[in-house]
């Protein structure tokens, strides 16, 4: 397997606005196309059109609007393996954090000699099991401070 780089493409300041019209522009042409499965470009000039999935231009759109909004933004593909080091600035922990998790089995990995890896997919699962643990536990909170009369 490959080693995934996962260093963020970031914009310089000037060009966010750029990616915001582009991502004003291809969120038109998606909101007014829902039907299309396959989106086809065609560059000024150039005689041969550039055909791409539906899927592929929602993620670009995903993408214009981190870089228009001044974040760094990673492609990462679901397969990839990950260093417990990329793992652990993904989910913004330290990587000791990490291993407690690796070993308290709430992500799934794997060992390759004495080194632990883990899928990116595996990472991306934990993390929304997670928020979705956070969110319940927050609107129960939010419940019992209604129930209490403190808000």
């Amino acid at each position: 397997m490959t080693k995934t780089d996962m260093r963020p493409v970031k914009l310089p300041p000037e060009q966010e606005a750029s990616a915001n019209r582009a991502l004003h522009q291809v969120r038109g042409y998606l909101e007014t196309h829902r039907d299309l499965s396959q989106i086809t470009v065609r560059p000024d000039g150039d005689p041969e059109p550039l055909a791409l999935p539906r899927e592929v231009v929602e993620l670009l759109a995903g993408v214009l609007a981190h870089l228009g909004a001044g974040r760094g933004v990673s492609v990462v593909p679901s397969d990839a393996e990950l260093t417990t080091q990329q793992a652990a600035d993904m989910l913004n922990v330290s990587r000791p954090f990490l291993i407690g998790l690796l070993t308290a089995g709430e992500i799934e990995y794997r060992t390759v000699g004495t080194h632990r890896r883990i899928k990116a997919s595996s990472l991306f699962e934990y993390k929304q099991k997670d928020d979705r643990r956070r969110r319940t536990a927050a609107d129960e909170l939010t419940a019992l401070d209604q129930e209490m009369g403190l808000m």
